[in-house]
C-alpha cells in the first residue's frame, strides 16, 4: 500500500529471493556473525545429528556383505577389510560421540567442516577397498554393498549441496575404480547429478522454509517488544474481549490501573470497567460500536474507579474465517493528566496565575457581557485599580515578597467587591472591577473608599511590615449600547486623574478629562517641535567649594519658554518626553548645548549634565558624549555627567560596559539624587562615580534641633570620603544650613543660598566680576515649617498664669498673642499647654504689641497635637 512501511530481519532481507549457486555451496563453511543468520545454519545443522546413526548402519551393512562375499569366496583381502573396518570404526566413533553432543550444537561452520572432512576420509576409505577388492565387478552383492556403501555418503548430506556435491564425486570415482567400464561411470555420474540437483532443490526450499519461519517469529519478537516498550512507557495498554463481551486479555498496566490482578479480570465484563460520566455521551457511544460491532477510534470515557480517571479507547472486531464474531481487540490510553493539562491551560487563558482573579482577557469578555446586558436605566460600572509604591517593594523586598503582596491584595479587593461584581487583574499592579450593576455615584464612591483603606492597612510579610496604596480611576457606562473600549479609556483617565491628584484617592471620570488628555497631546506635539524652534533654552545654578566658597562648577538645567503658554516647568515637560520618547533627543542637545557653553568659561570651571535612564541605557551615548567634547573643545575633565539611581533598576553587564566606556573617555560621573529612590552600597561599589549628589530633601531641615538630616549627611559623607568621591549637598536655602553642610564635612553646596540658575552670559559675567567667589545670601537661619491655626491655651509664667491663643506652631516653637509681659520678657522660661493638661518648657524670644514667640526646650511632634483636635477646640485658619 502506498504510503505504507514494513519492517523485516535484516539478515533476511539481504538473503530475499532465490538463493544463488555459489552461495548455497559457500554458505555453511563461513563463520557467521549475525545472530538470526547463525540461528538458521544451525537450524539447517540439526539434520547433520542422524548423519552419524544413518551412516553406521549403511555402512555395517554394506561392508558386511562384502567381507562376507570375500570370505565365502577365499581368503579374506587385508587391503580390503582394514579399510571397511576403519570406516566403520569412525563411523562407530562418531556415533557415540554424537549421543552425548549433538552436531547442531556445534559452530555450524565447523560442524559442516568436518563433515566434509568426514566425506573426503570415509570415501577414500571405500575407495582404497574397491580398489583392492578381487573381481568384485564380476559378483552382484559386491557390486551393490561397494554402490550402497558410498552412495551413503552424499545421500546422508542432501541438505547441504556441497557436501552433497563432494559425496557423489567421491561415488563417481568409486565407481571408476570398481568397475572401470564407461557405461557404468556414466550412469553413476548421472545419478551423482541427479543427488546434486536435488541437494540443491532441497536446500533452497528448506532455506526458504526457514527464512519464513525465522521471519515469523522474528515479526512476532518485534511486535512482542514493542507492546512491551509501549505499555512500559506509560504510553497505552492493550485489552481484548470474547465474542460475549468479557475480557481475554488484560495489560498488566491495566491491571494495576485498577488496583487488581490481571488474573481477576479475566472473564469479566468489558463494560464493568467503565464508569458513568455526567453526559453520559461517551458511555453511549461506547456501548453503541460494541453492541453494533463496529470498530472505533478515540472514545473518551470515565473509568470505573474511585479517583477520577479518564481513558481513550479504540477497538476493532475480530472475525473468524467463517464470518464468526470472536470479539473485540484494542488499546486504550490514560487521558487523565491531558485532561487535566487542558483544563489547567483553559484556566491559565482566562485566569491569573498568581492570584487565581480573572485576567484581562476573561474581564473584558465580563465587561462585554455587562454591557449587552444593561437594561432600562441600570447602568454598568468599571473601576480600574492601580497599586501605590508597589515598584518600591519589589525593588527593595524582591519580587517574591512583591508577589505574596499582591496575592493578599487580590484576597482583600475580592472580600470588598464580594457580590456585587467581579474583581480581575490586568497585569502587574494592575486591578479592574466590573460593577454590572451598581451605579449610583455615591455608593460608588463609597465602595473605592472602602477599597482604597483596605489596600492601604499594613501587610505582614515574611517578617516584613509593608505598606501601600491604592488609586482608583471610576468610569460609569450611562446609556444602552455603551462601547466598551470608550468606558475602559474613560476610567484610565479618571486613574490618571488620580494619581495626579496625589495617589490614595479615587476620581470620576469628567468629559472635561478626554480635554486634557488633549491637552496632554497638544503638548507633545508642541515639544516635538521645540527645539526647532528655539524654545529650550539652558540654565546653570552654581556650584561652589564648601570651604573656600569658589565656584566650582555649574549644573545645566533646561528650560523651556513655549510662544503661546510662556515657561513651562520641568516637572511638567520632562516625564512628557521620557513617556513619549523624546528625551534622548532633548539629552543630546542639551550636552551638545552646555559643552558649546562651557567653552567661554575658565578651564577649572566645570558643568553638570543630568542623563535619563533611557539616555544611559543608548549605545550611542560614548559616541556622542565624544562628539560633544570635540566639538566644543573642553577637557573631559570639565564634563561631569550626573546619573539617577534609576540605571540601576536592571542590572546587567551592559551596564557595566557603559560606565567603563564613558569613564575611558575622561569624563566625571557624579551619582544624583542619592538616598531618595534606590540606593544601594552595591551601587557605589561597582560604578565608578567621582562624586554623590546629597538630596535636598535631605537638607531641608538639618539646620532645625531634634532633625535627624544630618546625621544621615555625616553618614553620606564618611562613606564618600572612604570611597574618595566628593560630596554636593543639593537644595542648601539658608546661611545656617551651609555651616551646617561645611561642619559635616560635604566638599560642594548647591543651592538658592549661592544664587539661582541663570543664563551663560550670566555665568561669565559673574566669574568675572567676583574672581569666582561666591557669597551666601538669603536667610540666615532655617526654620520647621509652620501650621497657622487660632487654638487657646494656659501660659504658666512661674509667677502668675494667663490664657493664650497659639496663632502658629512648629515643631521648634509658636507664636502667640492676647499677652502683656510685665518688662522685658526675652530669654524667660515658661511653660506653655500644648496638649489638654499637659505643660511644655520653652523660652520667650522676642515679644511685641501683645505677640511673643516661644522656642521649645524640646523637639515637639505636631502630630501628637493633630491626633488630640477632636477633645480641643481646634480649627485651622486658612
Amino acid at each position: 500500500m502506498g504510503g505504507s512501511r514494513r519492517y523485516r530481519n535484516p539478515a533476511l532481507a539481504r538473503s530475499e529471493g532465490r538463493a544463488p549457486v555459489g552461495l548455497l555451496l559457500t554458505r555453511d563453511f563461513r563463520r557467521l556473525e549475525d545472530e538470526q543468520e547463525e540461528n538458521a545454519a544451525r537450524e539447517r545443522n540439526r539434520a547433520l545429528d542422524f548423519a552419524p546413526a544413518f551412516l553406521l548402519a549403511i555402512h555395517l551393512i554394506c561392508g558386511g556383505a562384502i567381507l562376507l562375499d570375500l570370505a565365502l569366496r577365499g581368503p579374506l583381502p587385508a587391503l580390503v577389510a582394514a579399510p571397511l573396518g576403519v570406516v566403520a570404526a569412525l563411523d562407530l566413533a562418531l556415533f557415540f560421540w554424537c549421543r552425548h553432543r549433538p552436531v547442531s550444537s556445534l559452530a555450524p561452520h565447523l560442524a559442516v567442516q568436518g563433515a566434509a572432512l568426514y566425506a573426503i576420509g570415509a570415501g577414500t576409505l571405500w575407495i582404497a577397498a574397491a580398489a583392492f577388492a578381487p573381481s568384485a565387478g564380476d559378483a552382484l552383492l559386491p557390486g551393490i554393498a561397494f554402490a550402497g556403501g558410498i552412495l551413503a555418503i552424499p545421500i546422508a548430506f542432501l541438505s547441504f549441496p556441497a557436501l552433497a556435491l563432494l559425496g557423489s564425486v567421491i561415488c563417481v570415482a568409486a565407481i571408476m575404480v570398481l568397475t572401470g567400464e564407461p557405461g557404468a561411470t556414466a550412469a553413476a555420474s548421472l545419478l551423482a547429478l541427479c543427488l546434486v540437483a536435488f541437494s540443491f532443490r532441497r536446500a533452497g526450499a528448506d532455506a526458504a522454509q526457514l527464512r519464513r519461519r525465522i521471519e515469523i517469529d522474528w515479526s512476532a519478537q518485534r511486535a512482542s517488544r514493542f507492546i512491551e516498550e509501549f505499555e512500559q512507557a506509560g504510553r497505552g495498554w492493550f485489552w481484548e474481549t470474547t465474542g460475549r463481551g468479557a475480557l481475554s486479555y488484560v495489560s498488566e498496566h491495566l491491571a494495576a490501573c485498577l488496583q487488581t490482578a490481571a488474573d481477576e479480570l479475566i472473564g469479566r465484563p468489558f463494560s464493568e470497567l467503565i464508569g458513568a460520566d455526567e453526559g453520559g455521551g461517551s458511555e453511549r457511544t461506547l456501548g453503541f460500536h460494541l453492541s453494533a460491532r463496529l470498530p472505533f477510534t478515540d472514545v473518551t470515557v470515565r473509568a470505573n474507579t474511585a479517583a477520577e480517571t479518564w481513558w481513550s479507547l479504540s477497538g476493532t472486531p475480530s472475525f473468524d474465517e467463517h464470518g464468526r464474531f470472536l470479539g473485540f481487540r484494542g488499546i486504550g490510553t490514560d487521558l487523565t493528566q491531558q485532561r487535566r493539562s487542558d483544563e489547567e491551560i483553559n484556566r491559565l487563558a482566562k485566569y491569573d496565575s498568581l492570584t487565581g482573579l480573572p485576567n484581562r482577557m476573561l474581564m473584558r469578555r465580563t465587561l462585554d457581557e455587562a454591557l449587552q446586558n444593561q437594561q432600562g436605566s441600570a447602568a454598568c460600572a468599571l473601576f480600574l485599580i492601580d497599586l501605590d509604591r508597589f515598584k518600591n517593594v519589589n525593588d527593595t523586598l524582591g519580587h517574591p515578597i512583591g508577589d505574596a503582596l499582591l496575592k493578599q491584595v487580590a484576597q482583600r479587593l475580592t472580600s470588598v467587591v464580594g457580590v456585587k461584581g467581579q474583581i480581575g487583574r490586568l497585569g502587574g499592579d494592575e486591578f479592574e472591577a466590573v460593577l454590572p450593576t451598581l451605579h449610583d455615584g455615591a455608593a460608588l464612591a463609597s465602595l473605592a473608599e472602602r477599597l482604597i483603606q483596605q489596600i492601604s492597612m499594613p501587610y505582614s510579610i515574611e517578617g516584613h511590615n509593608i505598606s501601600i496604596g491604592a488609586s482608583v480611576g471610576i468610569a460609569i457606562a450611562p446609556t444602552v449600547d455603551t462601547c466598551a473600549d470608550a468606558l475602559i479609556r474613560n476610567a484610565d483617565l479618571a486613574l490618571y486623574s488620580a494619581k495626579a491628584a496625589g495617589r490614595g484617592t479615587f476620581c470620576f471620570f469628567a468629559p472635561e478629562m478626554h480635554s486634557e488628555a488633549q491637552d496632554r497631546q497638544i503638548l507633545e506635539n508642541d515639544l516635538r517641535k521645540a527645539i526647532g524652534r528655539g524654545e529650550l533654552q539652558l540654565v546653570y545654578q552654581p556650584v561652589v567649594n564648601a570651604q573656600s566658597e569658589q565656584l566650582s562648577g555649574f549644573e545645566a538645567l533646561v528650560r523651556w519658554h513655549h510662544a503661546s503658554r510662556g515657561v513651562i516647568s520641568p516637572s511638567i515637560f520632562i516625564p512628557l518626553a521620557e513617556e513619549s520618547g523624546l528625551i534622548p533627543q532633548i539629552g543630546e542637545w542639551v550636552l551638545r548645548t552646555a559643552c558649546h557653553e562651557a567653552a567661554k568659561w575658565p578651564e577649572q570651571i566645570r558643568v553638570a549634565v543630568n542623563l535619563s535612564p533611557l539616555q544611559f541605557v543608548d549605545p550611542s551615548l560614548p559616541t556622542i558624549v565624544m562628539s560633544a567634547l570635540a566639538n566644543s573643545q573642553i577637557q573631559p575633565r570639565q564634563l561631569e555627567l550626573e546619573i539617577t539611581e534609576g540605571v540601576f533598576l536592571v542590572e546587567s553587564e551592559s551596564t557595566d560596559d557603559m560606565f567603563a566606556k564613558l569613564k575611558s573617555l575622561g569624563v566625571r560621573l557624579a551619582l544624583d539624587d542619592f538616598g531618595t529612590g534606590y540606593s544601594s552600597l552595591g551601587y557605589l561599589k561597582k560604578a565608578p562615580f567621582d562624586k554623590i549628589k546629597i538630596d535636598q530633601s535631605f537638607v531641608r531641615g538639618a539646620a532645625v534641633p531634634g532633625n535627624r538630616n544630618a546625621a544621615i549627611i555625616k553618614a553620606i559623607v564618611t562613606l564618600a570620603n572612604t570611597l574618595y568621591m566628593e560630596t554636593t549637598a543639593e537644595g542648601v536655602e539658608h546661611q545656617d544650613e551651609v555651616e551646617l553642610i561645611r561642619e559635616l564635612g560635604c566638599s560642594h553646596i548647591q543651592g538658592y543660598v549661592y544664587g539661582k540658575a541663570m543664563r551663560c552670559e550670566d555665568v561669565v559675567l559673574q566669574l568675572n566680576a567676583a574672581g569666582g567667589q561666591a557669597t551666601a545670601k538669603g536667610y540666615k537661619a532655617s526654620r520647621s515649617p509652620r501650621s497657622t491655626m487660632l487654638r487657646t491655651a494656659m501660659l504658666d509664667l512661674g509667677i502668675a498664669q494667663g490664657e493664650v491663643r497659639i496663632r502658629n506652631i512648629s515643631s521648634t516653637g509658636a507664636m502667640i498673642d492676647g499677652i502683656e509681659f510685665p518688662g522685658d520678657p526675652v530669654g524667660v522660661d515658661v511653660q506653655l499647654e500644648l496638649l489638654e493638661g499637659q505643660m511644655f518648657p520653652a523660652t520667650v524670644r522676642w515679644a511685641k504689641d501683645g505677640r511673643a514667640g516661644v522656642e521649645f526646650s524640646e523637639y515637639f511632634n505636631l502630630e501628637r497635637l493633630n491626633a488630640a483636635a477632636p477633645n480641643r477646640g481646634l480649627r485651622k485658619a486658612g
